[in-house]
Parts: structure tokens; sequence; C-alpha cells
């Protein structure tokens, strides 16, 4: 901000700021510093679409934009300067005010999410939004619940025929690696694997586009089969569910977005916040105690797929970032 304001002048200067301090749309970038994902704001002289994060103060500027912006005058460069520093203050501040309140007391952002939180489930506490509709997420939600539903009415004879089963894997040419990521075992199965994928699914979905947010989950999930496989290469019980491909959209959206804020409430301390990566390794701490149950025979859960998720998600973020981060270089 005070480099725009050198050049700009006070008056675009605060009008820039305004705009950064109301921007409500959902940005496909984050921020370089806090990796929270930015908000997309238009200015109209000159037109431009910029990207800011306004805890950090910062307004990110394509290669050419910045050199568009008009010249202006200042009071003083000191002036400017106290000005800048001041909002900045200001704004820090404040931000940190309502983490703190945030932190202590007072449930998320909207009632509804009361529902899933007192029944154990984590909430978004803030909707960071999502710049368009995230249709393949809820397309392939539309169609689980379908085939599951569908499933119900015989749901043995569907997981016999359908489900995968280790020491037949590639029975049918192998189509059951696809069928099993539809069928659920029950309506508490289908509805927390449901729960997860929409609750993580449309900002990861936003964030990579449609397509390969299909190839991160349905990848995420035949490599989270293929571990099961390996684990119980013998067994003849059939494993189905979506939770292997859910677990690579959950890694994901931890490892891009480690600071977004989930909220838990426990019927004993209230609401607690946890950022997303600290959710996430709670999580993965519990995978592996059901790893441990699973291997031992005391546990029909796989957490072998899941940890196939896991590994598939973390490795397509990695190479993801990687290729980002050399875009922006060039």
């Amino acid at each position: 901000m005070p480099q725009i304001r050198r050049m700009t002048g006070d008056r675009f200067a605060t009008g820039l700021m305004k705009k950064v301090s109301k921007a409500t749309e959902a940005s496909r970038w984050t921020c370089p510093f806090c990796q929270a994902p930015m908000k997309s704001f238009e200015v109209t002289d000159p037109p431009l679409t910029l990207d800011s994060c306004k805890p950090c103060v910062v307004i990110w500027f394509e290669a050419g934009k910045f050199e568009e912006l008009p010249e202006g005058v200042v009071e003083s460069p000191e002036q400017a300067m106290l000005v800048a520093a001041e909002a900045e203050a200001k704004w820090k501040i404040e931000q940190q005010s309502a983490r703190s309140q945030a932190y202590t007391r007072g449930p998320p952002d909207e009632w509804w999410k009361w529902i899933p939180a007192l029944i154990g489930l984590p909430v978004k506490y803030f909707n960071a939004g999502t710049a368009g509709r995230p249709w393949a997420t809820w397309s392939l939600s539309t169609l689980i619940v379908l085939v599951s539903v569908l499933a119900f009415s015989n749901l043995q004879a569907s997981v016999d025929t359908f489900g995968l089963i280790p020491a037949k894997a590639w029975r049918y040419g192998g189509v059951t690696f696809l069928t099993s990521f539809f069928l659920h075992g029950g309506i508490w199965h289908l509805v927390g694997n449901l729960y997860f994928f929409l609750l993580f699914g449309g900002e990861v979905e936003d964030f990579l586009g449609w397509w390969r947010f299909l190839v991160l989950i349905f990848l995420s999930a035949f490599v989270g089969d293929v571990f099961h496989i390996l684990g119980e290469p013998r067994s003849n019980l059939p494993s189905i569910g979506a939770s292997g491909g859910i677990s690579g959209v959950l890694v994901f959206y931890a490892c891009q977005f480690p600071g977004a804020r989930l909220g838990i409430f426990w019927w004993r301390f209230g609401w607690i916040q946890l950022p997303a990566l600290g959710a996430f390794v709670l999580w993965f701490l519990l995978q592996l105690l059901t790893l441990w149950e699973q291997v031992h025979g005391f546990s029909n859960v796989s957490a072998l797929a899941h940890m196939g998720g896991v590994t598939t998600g973390f490795v397509f973020w990695f190479f993801w970032k990687k290729r980002e981060r050399k875009a922006l270089e060039a």
C-alpha cells in the first residue's frame, strides 16, 4: 500500500483500500504470505481486476498491471508512509481482535452450522466462498446419493456384486474399482462421506478447475483401493465407499489452505477453533489408530484406503504447487 500511495496519491489509494476492505468474491489465488484465499475486486479507472489479502495488506498485480495505475499527488512521502502504516496497523489490530474473540467465544457465522457441530462434525468458521459454482462437486455428490440410495433396496446383493473384493480385484475387467466408489454401507456412512466431500470439495474444485478436481478424487480413490488390496490381498470381504477419494480432497484442502478456520463444538468447552492443517493432523492421527485396529482385525473401516487417498492428495498438491511456483517465476 505505501508503494501504491506514493505512485497514485492519497485519493486513489484510499479508494483502493476501501475496495479491499469490502471485497467478497473469492480469488483463484492464495496469498503468498499467509496462504489464505485472496479476494477479487474491480477497479474502473483504469479497468483492472485485482486480488487482495486484507489481513496482510497486500494487493496482487499481474505482470505489467501496476504500471497502468494513474499518477497522483501526495502531501509528502513521510505523510504517505504514515497514513499507510496507520491503515495497516488498524487492519491488523481489527483482524487480531476478531480472531481473538472467535477463539474464546461465539459460534460460527451461520446458525445452521450448529446442526452438524452438535453431532461432532467440524464446520468452517468463516465461508470463503468460490469464484464459480462447484458443479463437479454437486454433480458427483448427486450421483453418489442416487446410486447409494438405489442400492439400499437390496444392499447386500449390491455390495457383493459391485463392491471391490481384494482377492478378485480384476473381476468384470476391474470395473469394481469404479462401482465400489458409489456404494455405501448405510445412511450414516453415506451422510458422513458426503458431508466432508461437500465441506471441502467446492473450494478445491474452484482452485483446481473441474477436470483436475475429478482427476484428483478418482485417482485418490484408485490408489486408496490399491493400498487396501496390498494390505489384505486374500480378503473376500467387499470394500465400498468414496472415503479414499475424499481423503485426497481433504489433504489437498489442508495443504493449500492451512490457515482456514474450522470449528468444533464440545459440550464441555463450547466452540473451539483449529486451523485446517491442525485439524487434518488430528484426523490423520485418528487414521493411524484405525489402521492399527484394521491390521489387528478390530475394525472393518479401511484406513489403508484413507492412507492411499492422503498420499495421492499430498503428491498431487506438491506437484501442483511446484508447477504454480514455476509459472509465477516465469
